[in-house]
Formats: structure tokens, C-alpha cells, sequence
């Protein structure tokens, strides 16, 4: 039985014995309903599961509030919902919405910032320090930290080994990467030896972490960004590596999302760059000795941002009552208590929110057991903190992301060259960026 079941379970008992040593002094009649918050959100499979576990928990201990957890589709279709029910009248109270929403999300007129869903209550320095960094406009968080990840490099320890390499020193480099991978592949330990799982984001994390600006506007902070840099010299230097390490067989394309995770668990290839949400599943689901690291640095670059946030955050809708924003603050208290963001982080591997929750997971040792959590962490917070490093803001980022993904896929698969393919998505995101401007006026 999962953790995630146990929990469910007890949360069941919970409300049984809370409704029975409550039922003579409840304020909730049958004259006088709880007060019901739909929460759409974009979290399949086990990570579904957790959210529930978590909403059952609350509306069992607050018999007042009926929070209503509602799988919405893909994070793309969640969002698109959400503003089309908006539009109609019909939007849920609190949306997840991932990061390259943020900015339109910000131009929707649709939300209510959450410090003003809570009266001025929130306290903004409970948070990690990147992940209030990335949501922070002016200064002021505008939605409430939930889901955050980043990037990392996983390998697989074993084939390692069998490669005569090192499993205790993974690549921190493109060189060493094309050496060990070279070395990899030729032993004939893996028939390949990287992949990536949503190329562009990795793309983006480059830019992050080697400090370099993606956007003008500073990165879309300061003003709706006009031109995106990742057409420049370093980004075309980033590709063009990539595309070697296609070229000579080392590196497996795996698609935009998740498609790359199932190869890797199967030991196709022996690292994998993709999103910390992955690491519950790949550490539940692989039969080798899983190793973590920072993702490797461009050579000729200096490491000295910080990795980008990715995940989500959860948006209050406008237009709803002063009673349902009441309980939407009381839930978001829940979720930001220090057991609640333990309890996410385990079962997830999305990041600890809170610094209140690092500390209790640094005191309890969990870190120390589990270094595989501890190394996403670290990596967000071994850089410096600038403007290119706290992420950039798009208009219609969503489209932007396909856009250069689909350039990175022409560059590694249908070997263009990488300048013409970064100019190329360059000029057309551009042009999103543009329209974009003309309807956000």
C-alpha cells in the first residue's frame, strides 16, 4: 500500500471522527452549506493522487469548505480552460497553471493577486528564495507557490560501470558528457548515451544558469519583452553541441515532454536531462543504482546564475465572493504548513515550497538518505541571484516554447543547421511577441 493510499485512508477516518465529535456543534447545517472552492489542476497519475490526498485532508479538518479537486488535462488545456470559463462566467476559484503561463496570466484580468486574497497576511520570506524570485513581480508574489521544479542530470550508475567509468563522478561539462557518452556508447554498455526531456525548457535552463538573457525588458520583468535571444551566439553554441552529440550517436531524441523517461528506465541511454517532478517515478520504477547531478555547464561559460524554476503555481480566478476568497486564503494556509510541504516534496519530488519545510526535511535527515532530492536543490540555489537567472516572462510562452522545441528537433534529428534554426523560430517568436503585444495593449 503507497504512502499516498495510507494517507487517503487515514484522511477517511479523519473525517468520520471529525463530523461525529463535531456533529452537536457545527455551524454547517443542512440550512447552511460549506462553502464550495473548485481547484482545477493538471496533475495525472500518482501526482493526482497526492492533490487529493492533500484536498481530502483539509476539507476533513475544515467541515466549512468543500474544496473540489478537478483534473483539468494537460497544463496547456488547463490554462486555456480556465481563461475561456473566465470569459463565460464559469471560472473555477484557483487555477495550476505552469510557469510559461505566468505572464499571461498576469495580462488576463483575470486573477486576483494572492496577497490580496489574503489581506495583506502572506508572508512572503516563508518561501525558497528562486521560486518567490520567479513569481515575484515588483516584489510582490502575484499566485501561490505550489508545484516548483527545475532540471536536472539523472545517469544511470550502473552503466556506468559497465562503461569503466566513474559512477561516483558524472559530467559536468559538454566535453565530459561527449567523452563519457563516447565511451559509453563504443563499450558497448547503452546503445546511446543522453537524452533530454523537454528540450526547450533545457534550452532556457542554459540560458539561466550560464547567467545569459533570454529576453529583452529584462527578461520580460520590466515590460512585455519585443525579442528573445535564443539565437545568440550562446545559444547557438549550445545547440550546435547538441547537434554534434546527435550526429555522432550519442545523444537519443526523446521528444518534447516526458516521452524520453521510459527509454532511460530501460537503459537506453545512461543520463537523462529532465524535470525533478520525474524523480519519484524514475527512482520508484528503475532497476539500477540512480545517480543525480547539476546539469552540465557549457564549456567556455562560467556556472554563475541559477537554475530556472519550473512546475506550477496556483492563480485565484476573479470574480468570486468575498466568502469563497476567505476560504480560498484558509486553504492555501493549508498547503503552506510545514507538514503539508514535507508531505508534496516526498511524494513528488516537486520542491519543498516553504524554507520552514527545507529545515524540517535537513533536521529529520532526509537529505542525507535520499541525496537523489537533495541535488535539485542545491542546484537552485548554488548560483547567483540575477535577472537572468529568475527567469524569463513571454507572452504566449506556451507557443514560444513549441516553437524553439520545434527548432531544437529540426537541428538534432533533421540536422539543420543550428544558426538557421534558432533565426528561424527567433523571427516567428518574435512575432508572437508582437501580436501578443498589440491584443495585452
Amino acid at each position: 500500500m503507497s504512502k499516498v493510499v495510507r494517507r487517503m485512508l487515514v484522511t477517511a477516518l479523519l473525517v468520520v471522527v471529525a463530523l461525529s465529535l463535531a456533529a452537536p456543534s457545527l455551524s454547517v447545517t443542512a440550512q447552511d452549506e460549506p462553502v464550495t472552492i473548485n481547484f482545477w489542476h493538471a496533475m495525472s497519475g500518482s501526482r493526482g493522487e497526492v492533490v487529493q490526498a492533500q484536498v481530502d485532508e483539509f476539507n476533513a479538518a475544515n467541515p466549512d469548505i468543500n474544496v473540489v479537486a478537478e483534473f483539468s488535462g494537460s497544463y496547456a488545456e488547463t490554462l486555456t480552460k480556465a481563461l475561456a470559463a473566465y470569459s463565460a462566467g464559469e471560472a473555477p476559484d484557483i487555477v495550476q497553471v505552469y510557469e510559461v503561463g505566468t505572464r499571461t496570466m498576469l495580462d488576463s484580468g483575470a486573477i486576483v493577486p494572492v496577497m490580496e486574497v489574503s489581506g495583506g497576511e502572506l508572508d512572503q520570506s516563508q518561501f525558497v528564495r528562486p521560486i518567490l524570485n520567479y513569481y515575484a513581480i515588483d516584489d510582490e508574489l502575484r499566485c501561490m507557490p505550489f508545484n516548483s521544479s527545475t532540471a536536472m542530470l539523472y545517469y544511470n550508475k550502473d552503466l556506468f560501470e559497465a562503461a569503466g567509468l566513474d559512477p561516483e563522478q558524472p559530467p559536468q561539462t559538454f566535453s565530459e558528457v561527449f567523452e563519457m557518452g563516447r565511451q559509453i556508447v563504443d563499450s558497448g554498455a547503452a546503445p546511446y548515451a543522453i537524452s533530454f526531456g523537454w528540450p526547450a525548457w533545457i534550452l532556457e535552463q542554459m540560458f539561466g544558469m550560464h547567467d545569459q538573457l533570454l529576453a529583452d525588458a529584462d527578461g520580460g520583468r520590466t515590460g512585455l519583452a519585443s525579442e528573445i535571444y535564443f539565437n545568440s551566439e550562446f545559444g547557438v553554441q549550445v545547440l550546435t553541441e547538441w547537434q554534434r552529440w546527435a550526429d555522432e550517436g550519442l545523444l537519443f531524441y526523446g521528444g518534447r515532454e516526458y516521452s524520453a523517461n521510459d527509454p532511460f528506465i530501460a537503459g537506453e541511454f545512461a543520463m537523462l536531462a529532465q524535470s525533478t517532478s520525474s524523480l519519484g517515478g524514475i527512482e520508484n520504477a528503475v532497476e539500477f543504482e540512480l545517480g543525480t547531478a547539476f546539469l552540465p555547464a557549457l564549456d567556455g561559460y562560467e556556472r554563475t546564475g541559477n537554475n530556472v524554476v519550473g512546475g506550477g503555481c496556483l492563480w485565484t480566478m476573479a470574480g468570486q465572493t468575498e466568502e469563497e476568497y476567505d476560504a480560498v486564503w484558509r486553504f492555501y494556509q493549508f498547503l503552506s504548513q510545514t507538514d503539508q510541504s514535507v508531505f508534496w516534496h516526498k511524494e513528488t519530488g516537486y520542491f519543498p515550497a516553504t524554507n520552514a519545510a527545507v529545515d524540517a526535511l535537513e533536521e529529520e535527515g532526509w537529505f542525507d538518505e535520499n541525496p537523489n532530492f537533495r541535488t535539485a536543490f542545491d542546484q537552485i540555489l548554488a548560483g547567483n541571484d540575477t535577472v537572468a537567472s529568475r527567469g524569463v516572462l513571454l507572452g504566449d510562452f506556451v507557443i514560444i516554447r513549441d516553437i524553439v522545441g520545434a527548432a531544437i528537433e529540426d537541428a538534432v534529428v533533421n540536422g539543420v543547421d543550428p544558426q538557421e534554426a534558432l533565426d528561424a523560430a527567433v523571427e516567428e517568436s518574435n512575432q508572437v511577441l508582437e501580436d501578443y503585444a498589440a491584443l495585452a495593449g
